[in-house]
């Protein structure tokens, strides 16, 4: 393989970035190609004793970190963005490889990742206090937002680079330091690319500090005394263990976890141009997205009409190796969760839904599924799948549809499309959810939203765009006098 010199596969090979580059305690990890198994690199898997390192280091780098003038972490985030564009080539081949990513998807995690580090860097130069009123005369009054200390990032492998980035260059702007666990499936995309952006853009030492591992790794993160924060992004399972173990620890947790994602297409919607939203919605980066349309609520005049333009979409999506520059699909990231996918898909058909395409995997590959009459009751219906299934349901009433949506415990994202603005506004207030898109499909992000979900989607919290100084800071009240004066004790 031809390794272009910024990457530098020497500088890291069987070692995880804590402290420098460095081995690890707990030993080696070989990363694979999810389309080809062949193994790309080897790095150092993290274990709790990794975590406890870091952690102190990051807690003894912080406040040389936080009393930076704003402008000078600002540029040293906007040169790691400028570096992220720079290599984009060779560090989309490497999303692609390790992630099952096709290029247009991977080029997107380089637009966005860049977008996330300016966009921090932006808020880095805000305003982060406000003047309060006083009861006391010749007393002062303000607060003042200040970091946490040490966050803990823990990011999943479907968007690696940019599911770690938003949330490290956020806690960087705002005067924390980091102790990243990418996914140890995508610890070059989720890790080693961003250890290199910032070793490159100077960011001082024990600031940022990326340690790939498994769960131990994560309840060491989630229990260290050094760490006051954790930003979790992943499934509703693992963020309920993170809330828990950090809860008992009094850590801030600031929680963006998955969806069963509706689209609601109203009766007055163009056919044609809902079914594209469906499908890219639905089979975009093989669904495996936590904003994946996870269900196609038609109106029941057009259902069929919809169902049967997926199922022709679908089939002209080739599933395979993305290196091949020849597919619209890659391969689901693991063998479980093709059984996962393919028994929700089983049961949906014995239940009485109808298979219109797909439905069979190659391996790893699995095609673009469509099942029609999709109900409650069906796994199909109520659970995220994480795979390339479009679930098509119909209503026969605009309150048919927001109660069907409303089922869904997760509140993640929403779209719904119809020829009238103001009635799909209508629909969408009344959806338990965190993104509400009007005339297009839920697969929505970018570094200006404030990003999260409701009920089992997140604890409520955001990250991006005006959260940034929400979440990852504190409140601190200041009062002034003059001079003391005495009390009457």
């Amino acid at each position: 393989m031809n390794i272009h010199s910024f990457i530098d596969i020497g500088r890291w090979q069987g070692k995880a970035f804590f402290g420098g580059w460095r081995a690890t305690e707990g030993g080696l990890l070989d990363v694979a190609d999810p389309a080809t198994d062949a193994v790309l690199a080897s790095i150092g898997l993290a274990g709790p004793a990794d975590v406890a390192a870091a952690a102190a280091e990051a807690r003894v780098a912080q406040p040389a970190w936080a009393a930076k003038l704003p402008a000078e972490r600002a540029a040293i985030l906007n040169k790691a963005a400028d570096l992220l564009e720079r290599n984009a080539e060779e560090l989309i081949g490497w999303i692609m490889r390790e992630s099952g990513s096709i290029q247009p998807k991977a080029g997107i995690e380089i637009e966005h990742g860049a977008g996330f580090l300016r966009h921090a860097a932006a808020a880095a130069i805000e305003p982060h206090g406000l003047m309060l009123p006083s009861m006391d005369a010749g007393r002062r009054n303000f607060a003042r937002r200040v970091p946490h200390g040490v966050v803990g990032v823990i990011s999943p492998f479907n968007f690696p680079l940019v599911l770690s980035v938003r949330a490290i260059a956020a806690a960087l702007a705002t005067g924390n330091v980091v102790v990243h666990k990418p996914d140890p499936r995508t610890p070059i995309s989720g890790g080693i690319i961003i250890a290199r952006i910032f070793e490159e853009a100077g960011l001082p030492d024990g600031v940022l500090h990326v340690l790939p591992g498994g769960a131990a790794a994560g309840e060491a993160m989630c229990a260290d005394p050094n760490i006051a924060m954790i930003s979790f992004t992943g499934s509703a399972a693992g963020g309920s263990k993170v809330g828990e173990i950090a809860g008992r620890h009094l850590k801030k947790v600031q929680l963006e976890l998955g969806g069963k994602n509706a689209l609601i297409i109203l009766d007055d919607a163009d056919v044609a141009v809902a079914a594209s939203n469906a499908a890219w919605g639905a089979f975009l980066h093989q669904g495996q997205i936590c904003m994946s349309t996870g269900l196609v609520l038609a109106h029941e005049s057009i259902v069929g009409e919809i169902a049967t333009q997926l199922a022709a979409k679908a089939a002209h999506l080739p599933a395979g190796d993305p290196s091949t520059g020849k597919v619209a699909l890659g391969p689901i990231i693991s063998d479980a969760q093709v059984g996962k996918i393919q028994a929700i898909v089983d049961e949906a058909v014995e239940k009485g839904a109808q298979l219109l395409a797909g439905g069979k995997p190659n391996g790893r590959f699995y095609p673009a599924t469509v099942l029609a009459g999709v109900r409650p009751g069906m796994r199909a219906f109520e659970e995220e799948i994480f795979g390339p299934v479009a679930c098509v349901a119909s209503f026969a009433s605009d309150d048919e549809a927001v109660g069907l949506a409303n089922l869904s415990d997760p509140g993640l994202a929403a779209g719904r499309i119809s020829a009238s603005v103001g009635r799909a506004q209508a629909v969408g207030d009344r959806l338990m959810v965190g993104h509400l898109h009007i005339n297009d499909q839920t697969v929505n992000g970018g570094p200006y939203a404030p990003f999260g979900g409701r009920g089992r989607s997140g604890n409520g919290s955001r990250v991006s765009g005006p959260a940034i100084w929400e979440e990852f800071t504190q409140w601190v009240w200041v009062s002034i006098k003059d001079q003391a004066t005495p009390y009457p004790f």
